[in-house]
């Protein structure tokens, strides 16, 4: 990526998406500008970073196994350290996650979270309305004047005096934004996101002693990391601010990229602020990784928890990795959510939290996630009990060895009617809701997001692809499968009510739930197909 030459012509740029209100505020000239000026100057190396993931999923699905590059053995036997980190992300013990619509970030902001991560990709829908709003909703809280009024309960919200710290997640280097073009073609959706929030914030952000923080999804090697850091340096160049300002977190949620956890904290060394162990989309990797393996076929999504061999040697060594060089190891998602009216099965679920919650804190993690703001106090309580001070980088869990087959270890248990029936459910749901613009949903006690989707469909493409046998010694085949999902949409339309159900977009979520399950080859995220309907919406 070259820096940017001021003698260029202008980027001719053109929003074809429909009005929004505030729209003209948020997309300036100058802001247009700016978003140009970042697509034309990486637009090449993303290109090539898309075809070399295009050439190694082929590899993948051809047989081939992720493993520890060779040609970086002195990175990951190097002796440095990312660069110190600022004040306001020193103590990150709780986070909170959410899409970025107005009343869920006043809530997020307030719920009693060390930081708050804004979220442009899974847990937000990719509407146009939703992306160009959700700018003005982070526009206005950054600068504390965001307000909220439900009419309909009659209440105002608005920011505490103390609130936690914003980071804010871009969509994917895979999603595209179809309403915005830079000489002739989209421009690629992380830009957008990215480009527009640091270009009205950066400035305001660090005059009011924090900065502009991000997380980064999706990452599949430490090369897709080198783009990130070449981006933010261009961004902070033609802003006038230090390398550095920027910092920035990445999920480490692809099986690939667990691979390549010292590359990326190298390749973002002057921004990066740590690790975080993605749990949900590192088991969607995981599958897709490995499609072609009749022997690592998964049993029941609900088996495949963070105690199975895999998940466990995948979170120490991220925090191995990440206290040697002095990053954050950040821990995953709780994604239980407070059940109404059942005090016995809610005790329950806070019960799986506070283990969760207990097992990282133990572990060595400086923080975790969580979905709803009730389980931020029992969050906090959990790693309290186990953390004396803001984080645990002084922990170097020195005892942690792994080795490549430990990272591919295939997950136990089995695999029950029961859980193909709940893997359509929460599929069709899900992406009935995504068409409607919703992005996140409390589904069945959980909050499901676009990665536990992913687990959905991609775990029945497994099973048939492979003929896979319920614990009962039936095959799992297409005929029995279309079967479940015409009993299962009766369920679901039982579930949510006869009018509901009318009102929705059931029948084009099960088409298209379908024709995933069902394909010849695996499609690579199912909000690709998806945005292809809602864009049209």
């Amino acid at each position: 990526m070259q820096s940017p030459d001021s003698t260029k012509p202008a980027p001719s740029i053109v929003v074809t998406g429909p009005t929004v209100e505030r729209q003209d505020e948020i997309l300036s000239p100058e802001a247009l500008d700016f978003i140009a000026v970042l697509v034309r100057e990486s637009r090449d190396a993303h290109d090539a970073l898309m075809l070399a993931r295009e050439q190694r999923h082929r590899r993948f699905a051809a047989g081939e196994l992720p493993c520890f590059l060779p040609e970086t053995e002195k990175i990951r036997t190097g002796k440095w350290r990312v660069a110190a980190q600022p004040a306001d992300l020193l103590k990150r013990t709780v986070e909170i996650t959410g899409p970025v619509s107005r009343k869920m970030v006043i809530n997020a902001l307030n719920s009693g979270a060390d930081c708050f991560m804004a979220d442009f990709e899974d847990s937000t829908a990719p509407a146009w309305e939703n992306m160009v709003s959700g700018q003005v909703n982070l526009y206005d809280a950054v600068r504390r004047t965001i307000e909220f009024v439900d009419a309909a309960r009659g209440k105002h919200y608005k920011l505490n005096e103390s609130v936690a710290t914003l980071i804010v997640r871009p969509r994917g280097l895979h999603l595209p934004e179809a309403h915005v073009e830079v000489d002739g073609r989209v421009v690629p959706g992380s830009i957008f996101d990215f480009g527009l929030y640091f270009f009205h914030n950066a400035r305001e952000l660090t005059e009011r002693d924090t900065g502009p923080y991000f997380y980064l999804p999706k990452l599949e090697s430490h090369l897709e990391a080198r783009w990130w850091n070449d981006l933010f340096i261009v961004a902070q160049r033609l802003l006038g601010l230090p390398v550095g300002t920027i910092k920035a977190t990445v999920l480490i949620e692809t099986l690939p990229a667990a691979f390549e956890m010292d590359e990326i904290l190298s390749e973002l060394r002057d921004h990066s602020s740590g690790l975080n162990c993605g749990r949900w989309d590192y088991i969607f990797s995981f599958i897709k990784t490995r499609r072609a393996d009749a022997s690592a076929i998964l049993p029941d999504r609900s088996q495949v928890g963070m105690t199975q061999p895999f998940m466990r040697a995948y979170t120490q060594w991220c925090i191995r990795t990440c206290h040697r060089r002095g990053a954050h190891a950040m821990g995953g998602m709780a994604a239980q959510i407070p059940i109404k009216g059942d005090p016995e099965a809610n005790d329950r679920a806070l019960a799986q939290v506070r283990a969760d919650k207990l097992r990282e804190a133990g572990d060595g993690h400086d923080g975790t996630w969580v979905a709803h703001p009730a389980l931020v106090a029992l969050a906090r309580e959990a790693f309290d009990s186990e953390v004396a001070g803001d984080n645990q980088l002084d922990r170097l869990r020195e005892d942690v060895e792994i080795c490549a087959s430990d990272l591919l270890e295939v997950p136990t248990g089995t695999r029950t009617e029961q859980g193909l029936r709940l893997n359509i459910r929460v599929g069709i749901r899900y992406l009935e809701a995504w068409l409607r613009g919703v992005g996140c949903v409390p589904l069945y006690h959980l909050m499901e997001d676009a990665a536990t989707a992913e687990i959905s469909r991609t775990q029945i493409w497994q099973w048939l692809r492979h003929g896979a046998e319920f614990d009962d010694g039936r095959t799992i085949d297409r005929e029995l499968v279309e079967r479940m999902i015409g009993e299962e949409m009766d369920v679901i339309a039982d579930d949510v009510g006869d009018e509901a159900f009318r009102r929705g977009r059931f029948d084009e979520a099960c088409k298209l739930f379908s024709e995933l399950c069902f394909a010849e080859e695996l499609a690579e995220f199912l909000t690709l197909g998806a945005y292809e309907i809602l864009k049209s919406n």
